[in-house]
């Protein structure tokens, strides 16, 4: 994860670390941003996921569980 202050959660992820966190290759996380279903933000070069990103995706999932 990316640095964060003593124990805070981090507020981006790097791919790495979002694979880590969704438990889903490399692969899949680069589709879901491919198609929009993952949200990024670039700083440079790096392409990072925000923390409420992840969150906004773990939500659709439950959703679409759901079927709503």
């Amino acid at each position: 994860m990316t640095t964060a202050t003593a124990g805070a959660p981090p507020l981006l992820y790097r791919v790495a670390d979002a694979m880590n966190a969704l438990s889903m290759s490399r692969t899949v996380i680069y589709d879901l941003i491919r198609t929009g279903r993952l949200r990024t933000v670039k700083e440079g070069r790096s392409r990072l996921i925000p923390a409420s990103a992840i969150a906004d995706y773990v939500a659709l999932l439950e959703r679409e569980a759901r079927g709503s």
